[in-house]
């Protein structure tokens, strides 16, 4: 299976988040966003070594580089490879002794990684397109309707196209964690109207 290749767009959170952040990966060659939800303290390792600051002890990620290193173990990239009852799932993929090899990881913790071995992070191409929110190219909005629809339908008639109608706003105002609860929203009600 070919990877989508993303690249991390920031971290934000809300006041009604309870201390939860949303990590945003963007496509490299694309307009979607992966926004996943983690948690404040492996938030803070990947802005901390974004921002290229030292913490005066090494944080548990700083020891997993470490380890790996100190073995002889390279790590190649990791895979956010599944999305499962809203759960997302990642592979860090490395080489030991010319062998390759992986290890299942919550993404955040790979993630954390990735950005201190500088190690490419790709998506498996399912996640993206069932958790992948479209953004604004080249000042048009993915998730627009055509201008005749627009015209036809003007006020949201149903649940559904009232959240849709939230979650283009959302996107629009880059609050990326409304956007992810929005999405497996709209997600669930699609799945109960088949």
């Amino acid at each position: 299976m070919d990877f989508i290749q993303v690249d991390i767009i920031g971290l934000s959170t809300s006041p009604s988040s309870g201390g939860a952040y949303a990590l945003v990966l963007g496509e490299i060659e694309g307009n979607r966003r992966l926004p996943i939800i983690i948690g404040a303290f492996e938030a803070q390792a990947i802005a901390l070594e974004l921002e290229k600051i030292q913490p005066p002890r090494p944080m548990t990620h700083d020891l997993l580089r470490d380890l790996f290193e100190s073995v002889g173990c390279e790590v190649l990239d990791i895979v956010i490879d599944e999305l499962r009852e809203g759960t997302f799932f990642a592979k860090i993929r490395y080489v030991h002794d010319g062998e390759e090899g992986q290890l299942d990881a919550r993404p955040s913790d790979a993630v954390a990684l990735a950005v201190r071995v500088d190690a490419p992070i790709y998506v498996a191409p399912p996640v993206l397109d069932e958790a992948g929110i479209p953004t604004e190219e080249e000042g048009v909005s993915a998730l627009a309707r055509p201008a005749e629809e627009e015209e036809a339908v003007a006020q949201p008639t149903s649940r559904l196209d009232r959240m849709r109608q939230q979650l283009e706003k959302a996107i629009e105002e880059e609050d990326y964690e409304r956007a992810a609860r929005l999405r497996d929203e709209i997600a669930r009600a699609e799945g109960e109207q088949n």
